[in-house]
């Protein structure tokens, strides 16, 4: 491709479609592309930098943001490729893509009114709202601005006592329901290589998954779907039976984001990408930090683009901090003497003073916890953990002081049970009781 300067801008944008001051724009934030001067100054453009430009175009409708695309350039370019010849761009047969959002005051109230129906338990009035949505706007504007979103005040409103486990159920089984139906309404892959999308075991919230699956089966890739709580066993033989290119999991739990972990040095040791995401992560950015592979980030709609520039150019995944041997060598300890610990609890907590279903519900969540945060190597992923329960003690009605004695009690145990080798929790215990009483205090 010629890299004479011969071009003006009025014959790029002719050329291109773009505006003048995209053009600029682009050249100044991105670095592409880089056209000469005349000796009056003005841009001169070589056939090469019309080429790089109809490249990043070509990028921006099949999905990725300009920023993602010139990143992608100068990655490939970097790597010594010329991006406009690789095959992965060649693919036909997908037609250039609509916004992924295009969330207007149509499509909120279109939200409202189906949130409103299921909280009715109005099938057929929620149903019609999805449809008339559709109707109006492209399927990646239902999936990101009304589906995932509507679930997400409906978890809100479930934690805050306002929205019953019924409605929650009743609301995701229809979201569901519409997602698989526009599943398989997908045409075939277009794109070379295939992509294993799964949660890792205990993890049972399919929802963001299922909708990753589709955004990516309507962007034209292969995509292999496990579900929740895809077992740990036989992982090795379904990544040599699949041989994906890339797998994609996600964890909406502390303990999820735990039975991540081994999954995730597996497919370390055999070459395979792993990208990740989801609420646990979200609540504790230094989780992130604690899995070998790509985090996908906060947005959703951006996840898409992350996915394809690991797909086509994978960058080296993020170096995970060792555990202390103090704490690993504790995990398997805290673990036999766990029973112990709970019995000890039950036993000292005087009846009455916690319900008897949010005591033995914050025994068994405490102790997950700890287990998953030993395993992890990081205590303080836990402390997410006690918001949670916090709430739902107050839900029960019962004074806030009674969380700072439970947290006590279980240091007690723990110690008692466990002896000097569980200090690390102990002390880590002890440290939440006082920043809570110093909360107390402020307020």
């Amino acid at each position: 491709m010629d890299d004479t300067p011969v071009y003006n801008l009025k014959a790029v944008v002719r050329e291109t479609g773009l505006k003048p001051d995209t053009l600029r724009a682009w050249e100044r934030r991105y670095g592409l592309p880089t056209p000469d001067r005349s000796g009056g100054g003005h841009r001169l453009y070589s056939e090469r930098d019309i080429q790089i430009l109809k490249w990043l175009v070509a990028r921006q409708q099949a999905g990725l943001s300009i920023s993602r695309a010139a990143e992608l350039w100068h990655r490939l370019s970097e790597q010594g490729q010329d991006p406009a010849e690789l095959p992965e761009y060649a693919a036909a047969g997908i037609a250039p893509r609509a916004p992924v959002l295009m969330a207007g005051q149509a499509l909120e109230e279109l939200r409202a009114e189906w949130l409103e129906a299921c909280m009715a338990f109005d099938e057929p009035r929620a149903e019609a709202a999805l449809s008339q949505a559709l109707a109006q706007f492209p399927a990646e504007s239902i999936l990101l601005a009304l589906l995932v979103p509507g679930l997400s005040e409906i978890g809100e409103r479930w934690y805050r006592g306002e929205v019953t486990p019924h409605q929650e159920h009743f609301a995701s089984e229809l979201a569901q329901r519409r997602v698989e139906s526009l599943l398989g309404a997908t045409p075939n892959p277009v794109l070379a290589g295939r992509i294993l999308v799964t949660c890792p075991p205990d993890e049972q919230h399919t929802f963001v998954p299922l909708v990753l699956t589709l955004l990516l089966r309507r962007r034209g890739w292969s995509v292999t779907y496990l579900g929740a709580n895809a077992p740990y066993a036989q992982f090795e033989q379904t990544l040599d039976s699949v041989r994906p290119r890339l797998c994609v999991m996600a964890a909406q739990t502390l303990h999820a984001a735990s039975q991540m972990l081994p999954m995730a040095h597996l497919l370390q040791s055999k070459g395979v990408p792993l990208a990740f995401g989801g609420t646990a992560f979200l609540v504790r950015p230094a989780l992130a930090r604690r899995i070998p592979g790509h985090y996908l980030g906060d947005r959703l709609e951006d996840s898409l683009d992350m996915l394809e520039m690991i797909l086509i150019s994978p960058p080296p995944a993020a170096q995970v901090p060792p555990i202390g041997a103090n704490l690993s060598s504790l995990l398997p300890l805290f673990l036999a003497r766990r029973a112990r610990i709970d019995a000890q609890l039950i036993a000292e907590i005087p009846a009455n003073a916690i319900p008897d279903e949010q005591l033995r519900s914050g025994i068994d969540n405490l102790g997950q916890a700890i287990a998953d945060g030993l395993s992890l190597g990081d205590l303080d992923l836990v402390a997410p953990e006690l918001t949670w329960v916090e709430g739902l003690i107050a839900h029960a009605k019962v004074p806030a002081e009674r969380l700072t004695a439970f947290l006590r009690a279980y240091a007690r145990a723990l110690e008692d049970q466990i002896g000097s080798e569980g200090r690390p929790v102990v002390a880590w215990l002890e440290q939440l009781i006082r920043n809570g009483s110093n909360r107390s205090a402020g307020g």
